[in-house]
């Protein structure tokens, strides 16, 4: 006589869960192959959900996804660990109707995920280790503290204009700015009319000094991480190109984490964000500026570096020469800089120091 079974299993089952993640609370919602299982609201613990997937579908195989954003990767890490096979994805690559535009909420938001997650058009974005991460984030940080400097030295300057404070002879070249003789005339001969007004400008020299010490802490410690066995070899190939200095190296070694991810140079660019937009129709071909998906900070870098490069690579200034005819400055620069990424990515991937080339 056969007896009842009272136990769960969903053995050889696949479920999709769309999380959309927030600081307290997470909106979830699972799918089975065949339904819409439920949406509901948890707190925002992988453990729980992981309780709930093992006590409602016991052998299932499970499958998460949710955007990228404030939270990072560690939500991501949690979850691999608890054998919940997660992604994490673009927000502006999930399917989303009209409809789910006008009548935007949390639950849409996790139920859009979880839908596009089963049908299998979610592409999730590359996952970097954890050191490379807090590789990345010691050289992002230095990126926020130049701004900040810049930033400092902008109201000192600022102040001195409001009040009519002219820059002696020796100083009037911007280049001359920021020496110790420059701070040292700051704090010694540039004098407001009350103490007020003198303690203002005194802290903010304080605050210039103090970044400065900050600074040149955070180069040292990018100098010791550009000499470590994990990038060694590759800043010494990478630094071969003229125009690549050890920062953009390392910022760019740190920000692809692998070479062999990309398969080829258009790849490369359009992550890096070095290709123009289009918008084709029949025979109808227009391209437009630069795409607006990039990486902000390794796009910024190599523009940077492509103005050097054009001044000591006698093949770059030939070409940049040739551009300018037909265009502006500007413009004929992003595709040098597209170049010298071409070259970054040949030296990489051939493991080969770059040769100059002669005209």
């Amino acid at each position: 006589m056969r007896t009842q079974s009272n136990k769960l299993n969903f053995e050889g089952e696949n479920i999709y869960v769309g999380i959309d993640v927030h600081l307290k609370s997470w909106n979830v919602t699972i799918y089975t192959e065949y339904l819409h299982h439920k949406t509901f609201n948890q707190p925002p613990v992988p453990s729980i959900l992981r309780d709930y997937l093992n006590t409602n579908f016991p052998g299932g195989t499970y499958y998460s996804a949710y955007e990228a954003g404030f939270c990072g990767f560690n939500i991501h890490f949690e979850l691999k660990k608890l054998n919940i096979n997660n992604i994490v994805v673009n927000p502006a690559d999930i399917p989303t109707s009209q409809k789910e535009h006008v009548l935007k909420n949390d639950s849409r938001d996790s139920m859009k995920i979880a839908r596009s997650l089963r049908a299998n058009e979610l592409i999730g974005i590359h996952v970097p280790f954890i050191e490379t991460l807090e590789n990345r984030t010691l050289i992002r940080t230095r990126d926020v503290m130049v701004k900040d400097m810049t930033r400092f030295k902008q109201r000192i300057k600022a102040l001195l204009y409001f009040y009519g404070i002219s820059y002696p002879p020796e100083f009037l070249r911007s280049t001359s700015h920021w020496s110790r003789r420059f701070l040292k005339w700051l704090k010694e001969e540039v004098s407001l009319n009350t103490a007020n007004g003198n303690d203002a400008l005194s802290l903010l020299i304080r605050e210039v000094e103090q970044q400065r010490v900050l600074l040149l802490e955070i180069n040292r410690k990018i100098h010791s991480l550009a000499v470590s066995e994990k990038y060694v070899k590759e800043i010494e190939l990478i630094r071969s190109i003229p125009g690549i200095g050890l920062v953009t190296g390392l910022t760019f070694l740190s920000e692809i984490e692998d070479i062999e991810r990309f398969a080829n140079t258009d790849k490369l660019a359009g992550f890096v964000g070095m290709i123009p937009t289009c918008h084709s129709s029949g025979e109808a071909e227009n391209y437009g500026e630069m795409t607006f998906r990039k990486k902000t900070i390794l796009r910024r870098c190599l523009i940077e570096s492509s103005w050097i490069a054009v001044r000591i690579d006698p093949a770059l200034t030939m070409c940049f020469s040739q551009l300018c005819k037909r265009m502006e400055p500007n413009k004929a620069i992003i595709r040098i800089a597209r170049k010298l990424l071409n070259r970054m990515y040949y030296v990489l991937k051939k493991r080969q120091k770059y040769e100059c080339g002669v005209v």
